[in-house]
């Protein structure tokens, strides 16, 4: 990944551009002409570019890409929108009334990672399993090496701020994320987080849903978008209730991981599950407790088992005192996590202490 792109002859569109670029700590590079512009376009960041070039561009026939921004000085002539769609762009801009979007996006192509952020989803296949626990361990591993979001998306749920002893930590929670509108950035919502090392947690606080009974699908999309874009690995703790919005945020996960009980009701409760969950993409399971082997229950669910772990003891003790799931990198739910991160995320797995 370059530096952002800028291609425009109008002086003061460039001035304002260089200027925002300033501000965002990127250094970008700039041309007026659109055959000089084809050189960097597909290594580009972001590319911004004029109202006053952008036909020019078009003839060119450039390969379509993602990040694409149509910007202008002042009002966008009708007649430029048809141009941007012969660009392919993501938007038309209007400065310098737009400013603080064309900040966000700029400040956010500096913090692309060389790979795209890989995103698990987490759900409970049965009762009891310990989904949120896991997902809260998941992220906790992978955050040793590097920055992990850890996004709550069952507002019925046991709270992951509460599971990780985050609860009295500031920042921004799903209440005030959903009264906001307009771009959510990546570098903005990583600031505005709740920390704990490298890990970042959204969550609905206080042991609840704190008010709010529904998560709404414009806040989730943005979101995951968001934090798709500022970290490495984004670890998503599903409800088991179903409906049309986890049904799309399992969609936007490459791997969904499946917690069961070793049980067979609890094998079977998960095999109902992934009967409707399979649908959005490849799945796993990690198994919970002792009494059913991997073979078993795979042959039971109808899909392949990652990982197994006995209970964790002291596990409820440390949650109630704010330690967290994770106390030792040797712990069973820190070697289960270690288990499923070389599969689905290698870069994120964590390795044990020496």
């Amino acid at each position: 990944m370059t530096n952002p792109l800028i291609l425009t002859r109008d002086q003061t569109l460039h001035d304002e551009l260089q200027r925002l670029a300033a501000a965002a700590g990127v250094a970008p590079e700039a041309t007026t002409d659109p055959a000089v512009a084809l050189r960097a376009w597909s290594t580009a960041s972001v590319v911004l570019v004029g109202a006053d070039v952008a036909d020019e561009l078009a003839a060119l026939q450039p390969a379509r890409r993602v990040g694409v921004h149509l910007v202008t000085w002042g009002r966008l002539p009708d007649e430029a929108f048809r141009t941007a769609v012969a660009l392919g762009t993501e938007g038309v801009v209007e400065l310098p009334r737009c400013d603080s979007w064309v900040l966000e996006v700029l400040a956010d192509s500096s913090e692309r990672f060389d790979v795209d952020g890989v995103t698990i989803g987490v759900a409970g296949g049965s009762g009891g399993a310990g989904a949120t626990t896991f997902a809260c361990a998941l992220a906790l591993t992978a955050a040793r090496e590097g920055p992990v979001c850890l996004i709550d998306t069952d507002p019925l749920g046991p709270g992951a701020d509460q599971v990780l002893g985050m609860e009295r930590i500031d920042g921004i929670r799903w209440d005030a994320l959903q009264q906001t509108s307009g771009r959510l950035g990546a570098r903005a919502l990583r600031d505005a987080l709740p920390h704990k090392g490298e890990l970042g947690v959204l969550t609905f606080g206080g042991g609840g849903p704190s008010g709010v009974e529904t998560l709404q699908p414009f806040a989730a999309r943005a979101a995951v978008a968001a934090a798709t874009k500022g970290h490495r690995l984004v670890v998503l703790d599903l409800p088991r209730t179903g409906g049309d919005l986890t049904e799309e945020l399992m969609a936007r996960c490459q791997a969904l991981v499946v917690l069961t009980r070793a049980t067979l009701p609890g094998l079977a409760s998960a095999a109902h599950f992934v009967d409707v969950a399979a649908r959005s993409g490849p799945l796993s399971l990690v198994v919970r407790g002792s009494g059913v082997d991997a073979a078993e229950a795979q042959r039971i669910v109808g899909a392949p088992v990652l990982t197994s772990m006995p209970d964790q003891r002291g596990l409820d003790e440390a949650i109630d005192l704010g330690q967290g799931p994770v106390k030792s990198r040797r712990g069973v739910l820190a070697r289960a996590a270690r288990d499923v991160l070389r599969v689905l995320a290698p870069e994120a797995a964590a390795r044990p202490a020496a």
